[in-house]
């Protein structure tokens, strides 16, 4: 019996084979299916209210309003580096709101990397073979499953982005 209740313990953290099989839920407890991003560009992000590159919410924000049509930005809090996102989802809500206007959407507080490691993270690292080194990494995931990584020192609305857009 112990043996079968880790294999299904080891289940919940393998990758699943496509972006559309999570469901996740959002910062406001939410929860979001993720066959509803079918289709579209995403850019999926481990953020921090904490951090260096804490600003770089202002150009989230100003990619979604610019390329809002182009792409759906997600906001993945993380307390993985630096203790630097130490708020409970509320808080964390009420930072991104306040301080930066945020409108696109945000999910609960997970683990980007570890043994913890949440099995979205899991995915886009076997999809790409990079995972987070610090707060603001991205992933731009394409309609057609193509994946692309960035690191944290690129800026949201730097070409490198939007072009691919």
């Amino acid at each position: 019996m112990k043996t079968l209740a880790l294999l299904f313990g080891l289940l919940a953290f393998m990758p699943a084979g496509s972006l559309y099989d999570f469901k996740m839920n959002a910062i406001d407890g939410k929860n979001i299916d993720f066959t509803a991003y079918k289709g579209k560009t995403l850019l999926i992000v481990n953020v921090a209210s904490k951090c260096g590159y804490t600003p770089q919410y202002t150009d989230l924000q100003k990619l979604n309003e610019t390329y809002g049509s182009k792409v759906t930005i997600l906001g993945f809090p993380a307390n993985n580096f630096g203790g630097q996102e130490p708020g409970e989802n509320a808080e964390i809500a009420g930072f991104c709101k306040k301080n930066y206007g945020v409108t696109f959407q945000m999910f609960e507080k997970i683990s980007v990397v570890g043994a913890d490691q949440h099995p979205l993270y899991a995915w886009l690292k076997e999809k790409t073979g990079k995972e987070p080194s610090w707060n603001f990494c991205k992933y731009l995931v394409k309609p057609d499953g193509t994946v692309k990584f960035f690191p944290s020192k690129v800026n949201p609305m730097s070409k490198e982005i939007t072009d691919e857009l």
